[in-house]
């Protein structure tokens, strides 16, 4: 799914209306009406009290439009203008306008000389916050912010329509109580980056995004900087076996890393490759790993360096199709040495993980040595390490966009939103859960990008397609583990159940009962 910028949002409103020969009021009530068709579907006419907080820009219009359909259809409404500024948009005015003509209850206009005493929001009633869309571009002022903060004081279920009001679309928020905490949000035709930034999520609790008809050629022939990745983009990657292949059809990995203590590294990575189809799997280990490491997966090789705890020298007479390079590698002076030897005669396609990484920090010198498209996939203190601090979500994915055109790599912003990024693009993952925050989950990543590499996928797909699986593999192995106690080893043994996942049919949607107010 593509995710749109704001500047791209108002282009294809605009085309929209001209191509469908619409106004933008037309369009309006086409989103207030599928807003109003969603909360329709859940309440089916239940009498819980819902205050609608509409801005007197577009987002209170679209807040009026949906106050007028709740009015006309016999819910229990409260409808309020924000009353914040003398700036007033056509629509909102088209729109206050009609609502008027439906109830004799006209909208309660607030303003700065309100302190909110008036207004009584119980815990079992609902808030449609329709305030700011995603045009604001400085903080709301403080009688706003109290708004807001009654907003949260009353502990209603909050639905915010388009974006939680106060969040910016392409900066930082500089204050929390600016913004809306919804536990809902209903985004026009496709969500908003910030929904998945780690400083900016916690805004709203879930997101759904709503057609409201935009113009099906713009979305189709426009590029956007982000692309959401779920099933349905990674479906098309897939590569199916034929029935005479063989295993030489499925590329080498080498896994080159271990060091004394840290083998474990290297079975889960060596394990994860096998499992996501790689052909062959070799482990490159100190001599430490050699009895571990054929003990416990004989379906791989085991090429061991002289040296018995550190990898001191990178020596082998095989072609691998991929090496995956740093898991439990250490940072040693005569591992270190090593690694830039290695790098200098190296002409295999590189996944670069962990210790790799981190000698790659301390002589950033290196970068330059890495195959155009290597693969690097840091954690956060990684990822600083590599790039430097950045002051906020914003300012991290420039600075790794810059990093990454600079070297010419792919890198993976491992979190509860992995994002892929390669040059101009970043890819934003929708697997995954917290019971991933476990050792050697990372590792295992490592090996299902290797294994895809090797089986032919180009490096950006296997990247994306192999982050998509590890997520999806850890989701599917919750029901028998739990956040707490899902493992790394887990995770490996659910890559086949991911496989299995892309090719299931969706069950047919449950009938929905009425509800008193939407599911959070």
């Amino acid at each position: 799914m593509k995710l749109f910028s704001k500047e791209q949002i108002y282009e294809g409103d605009k085309l929209t209306t001209e191509r469908q020969k619409i106004t933008s009021t037309d369009l309006m009530e086409r989103a207030g009406i599928q807003i109003f068709n969603w909360i329709h579907m859940r309440m089916q006419g239940a009498q819980v009290p819902i205050h609608v907080f509409c801005g007197i820009g577009n987002n209170g219009g679209d807040g009026l439009v949906l106050a007028r359909h709740l009015v006309t259809h016999g819910y229990n409404v409260v409808t309020y203008i924000v009353n914040c500024s003398d700036k007033r948009s056509k629509d909102f005015l088209i729109n206050y306008d009609r609502i008027k003509n439906v109830t004799k209850d006209w909208p309660k206009m607030l303003s700065c000389e309100n302190d909110f005493s008036e207004i009584v929001i119980k815990e079992e009633d609902i808030i449609v916050d329709a305030v700011f869309g995603i045009g604001i571009n400085r903080p709301p002022n403080d009688w706003v912010k109290a708004l807001f903060e009654q907003f949260r004081i009353s502990k209603a279920f909050t639905l915010s329509i388009d974006i939680p009001s106060g969040l910016f679309t392409d900066k930082r928020v500089e204050d929390e109580k600016d913004v809306v905490n919804a536990n809902y949000t209903l985004s026009f035709q496709s969500p908003k980056l910030v929904f998945f930034l780690p400083e900016t999520a916690k805004y709203t609790v879930q997101w759904e995004a709503l057609d409201i008809g935009i113009d099906r050629d713009y979305l189709i022939k426009t590029d956007t900087e982000v692309e959401l990745i779920s099933k349905h983009e990674v479906l098309p990657l897939y590569k199916p076996r034929q029935k005479f292949s063989h295993k030489g059809e499925f590329g080498h990995v080498m896994i080159l890393g271990g060091s004394y203590g840290k083998i474990g590294a290297v079975n889960l990575a060596s394990r994860a490759a096998l499992g996501s189809g790689a052909g062959l799997v070799t482990a490159y280990t100190p001599k430490c790993g050699y009895h571990s490491l054929q003990s416990a997966i004989p379906e791989i090789m085991v090429i061991t360096d002289s040296d018995e705890t550190h990898i001191s020298n990178i020596s082998f007479d095989l072609e691998p199709t991929v090496i995956g390079v740093g898991v439990g590698l250490g940072t040693s002076a005569r591992t270190i040495k090593a690694f830039e030897a290695f790098l200098k005669e190296n002409k295999s396609p590189l996944v670069v993980d962990a210790d790799g990484l981190n000698i790659l920090s301390k002589k950033k010198a290196l970068l330059k040595l890495l195959p155009e498209f290597t693969i690097l996939t840091p954690h956060p203190k990684e990822l600083e390490r590599l790039i430097g601090k950045w002051s906020d979500d914003f300012d991290k994915l420039k600075k790794v966009k810059a990093f990454s055109k600079k070297y010419n790599l792919i890198v993976v912003i491992k979190g509860a939103n992995t994002i892929t990024v390669f040059q101009d693009k970043f890819y934003i993952n929708t697997t995954g859960n917290p019971g991933m925050a476990t050792a050697g989950s990372g590792d295992v990543l490592t090996g299902i990008i290797c294994g895809l590499v090797a089986q032919g996928y180009e490096q950006l797909s296997a990247t994306i397609f192999a982050v998509y699986l590890h997520g999806k593999a850890a989701d599917l192995q919750l029901e028998d583990y739990g956040y707490q106690s899902l493992i790394a080893s887990h995770i490996i043994e659910g890559v086949s159940k991911a496989y299995i996942d892309l090719f299931k049919k969706p069950e047919p949607p449950q009938e929905e009962q009425p509800d008193e107010k939407p599911k959070q």
